[in-house]
């Protein structure tokens, strides 16, 4: 559409009622600025930055099963472990990182190092999972009544999966923590 003074007044493709001059960088689309993604590079629409990401995502479809099942074993053996050794308060916090460390370098061997935010997440959820299998004794006394003495019992647990949980997300997400 032209205005009388012959300026050409452009709509975002994907909200035809906004006025917009803005363009994605990669494909040129009119896009307003609720559309607008702000990347390094300039502003793109929501469809270049989900294919970009897409890009990113390597998992195959076996993975989720393999890495799944291996960090939900891995962590459960960790449990044990920790919880054999783990009495002594110091213990948990150097024995449960490097526990969720292994766990990270193994589940990454098994995925042959493919990626992808979902597959990273699950097995997060599959490391917490892991972490209270040893325990579902104390878990089921704890519900059914058990009190105190069940929740003291699940304090190292607790300890254990929150430990080792965030430690085998930031190693396999590739985030690293620098102080």
């Amino acid at each position: 559409m032209t205005t009388a003074d012959n300026i050409e007044i452009t709509y975002c493709e994907k909200h035809p009622d906004r006025e917009t001059g803005l363009r994605c960088n990669r494909c040129g689309k009119l896009i307003c600025s609720s559309c607008a993604i702000k990347t390094p590079t300039g502003y793109r629409c929501e469809d270049c930055v989900r294919g970009q990401q897409k890009k990113f995502d390597t998992a195959e479809w076996y993975d989720y099963p393999l890495g799944i099942g291996t960090a939900l074993i891995l962590s459960a053996i960790g449990g044990v472990f920790v919880d054999l050794l783990g009495f002594f308060f110091l213990f948990i916090f150097i024995l449960a990182p490097i526990v969720g460390g292994i766990i990270a370098e193994v589940v990454r061997r098994v995925i042959g190092r493919r990626r992808s935010k979902l597959l990273f997440r699950l097995i997060t959820l599959a490391v917490l999972v892991g972490a209270f299998i040893p325990h579902t004794g104390l878990i089921l006394i704890f519900f059914l009544g058990g009190g105190f003495q069940a929740l003291i019992g699940l304090l190292w647990p607790l300890l254990y999966a929150a430990i080792a949980t965030s430690t085998v997300y930031y190693r396999l997400a590739g985030i690293r923590l620098r102080l």
